[in-house]
């Protein structure tokens, strides 16, 4: 996974760059073996557990994790996620970094799964945005998979969408939606976001092929989603949706709703490592 390799390097370099000094003063240099599980203290769709593994082999080849469920499954509280056994100072040095990345993308996972859930028998897909924290991209993106949502663009190379800002600075809806159709290369869809009626004509006059619907009720969706799809265009809306509006926007017509929330908003879960007596 891009990137994942350096991330974790950073990660652990920032929590153990001068070394762990508790473990090292009350436990010693290697500490006994012990033995011990990550635990899931609520509800959740968990995900991280092969960054877990990851840490835990960077920290030490002596210690053995063990995974008791898979990445994208859903547990109740109290399920044991992973074992562990290994020198007990090399494992408390990688616990906080483990569980850092753990609790994260499960909570981008939960969430994903809820907003799924939220749509569950309409036509709509939920997915994600470019709103992730930076170097953790991929690591988002793919818990928001695991969660049941799907994925926009990665990167701004992976897709053409034409925004206000590139409408400002080409001057209207028509010449960029021109521009890009003349210009970007051929296997890319051609979306525009449009907020009124007038840019939606536009949009669709110009021949793109997906629309954005920005910040429109749902009323104004339904109404626009009739005439794109007599055109083949698909739609597309986001602006400030929510577990509590979600559906009307579904119910409404829209083929893919996108939530920055899944990645900028998602609650840490609540995972804890706990050693046996």
């Amino acid at each position: 996974m891009p990137g994942v390799a350096r991330l974790i390097e950073l990660a652990l370099e920032e929590d153990l760059g001068r070394g762990d000094v508790t473990t090292a003063a009350v436990v010693g240099d290697t500490g006994r073996v012990v033995s011990g599980v990550i635990v899931a203290r609520e509800a959740m769709v968990v995900y991280g557990i092969s960054v877990a593994l990851e840490v835990f082999s960077r920290v030490s080849a002596d210690i053995r994790a063990e995974p008791r469920v898979a990445d994208g499954e859903r547990v109740v509280g109290g399920t044991e996620v992973i074992g562990v056994r290994g020198p007990s100072a090399a494992i408390l040095e990688a616990e906080r970094t483990v569980l850092n990345f753990m609790q994260r993308l499960s909570g981008v996972a939960t969430l994903s799964r809820r907003y799924a859930d939220a749509v569950s028998g309409t036509g709509a897909r939920v997915v994600d945005t470019r709103k992730t924290t930076p170097g953790y991209r991929a690591l988002q993106k793919a818990a928001v998979l695991a969660g049941g949502s799907g994925n926009h663009r990665f990167d701004l190379g992976s897709g053409v969408l034409i925004k206000d800002n590139h409408i400002v600075a080409c001057g209207s809806v028509t010449e960029a939606v021109t521009r890009a159709k003349q210009s970007a290369p051929h296997p890319l869809r051609i979306e525009c976001e449009v907020e009124t009626d007038a840019q939606l004509t536009e949009a669709l006059d110009a021949g793109a092929d997906v629309v954005l619907l920005d910040n429109m009720t749902p009323d104004q969706v339904a109404a626009a989603v009739k005439r794109a799809h007599e055109r083949n265009v698909l739609v597309e809306v986001s602006g400030g949706i929510t577990l509590d509006t979600i559906r009307a926007y579904a119910d409404a017509g829209a083929d893919f709703i996108s939530v920055g929330a899944l990645t900028h908003s998602a609650q840490a879960m609540d995972l804890a490592l706990d050693f046996a007596a």
